[in-house]
């Protein structure tokens, strides 16, 4: 019956806070549970614990990270890195270009000294310096 407790104990911070670790606690706790109903002292049931709970942790706490970073996913000025835009007035090292990114007019500067983008071309926004787009 304690397993369960911890079950539901470590389930609502994963729910308030989003953290993937609770949950595979909670799981581990479960394991506990299990072994509890099927007869194990209390020594298998802490073992069962520990290896359920690391063994998520090592294997599935990666993939759900690494699911969780994922570009689509990006928002605001992130989810425009990486993207393309074309130039409506010409861009340079200074930031008195305009490209035209997501839909949006956005001021623009090469990354590069001395490298010039006419409009018309297309070019891929490396990252976004306040409200300028730096471009190659």
């Amino acid at each position: 019956m304690w397993w369960l407790v911890a079950a539901v104990g470590l389930g609502i911070p994963l729910v308030i806070t989003a953290m993937p670790e609770f949950g595979m606690f909670a799981v581990g706790a479960l394991g506990g549970a299990a072994t509890a109903g099927m007869g194990g002292g209390i020594v298998l049931q802490v073992i069962v614990f520990a290896a359920v709970s690391v063994a998520l942790l090592v294997f599935v706490r990666p993939i759900a990270y690494r699911n969780r970073q994922r570009p689509e996913q990006r928002s605001g000025v992130d989810a425009l890195k990486g993207r393309q835009a074309v130039v409506i007035e010409r861009v340079d090292d200074s930031a008195d270009g305009r490209i035209k990114l997501a839909g949006e007019v956005w001021s623009a500067r090469a990354l590069e000294h001395g490298r010039v983008f006419d409009p018309g071309q297309q070019v891929d926004v490396v990252e976004i310096d306040g409200a300028t787009a730096v471009v190659m």
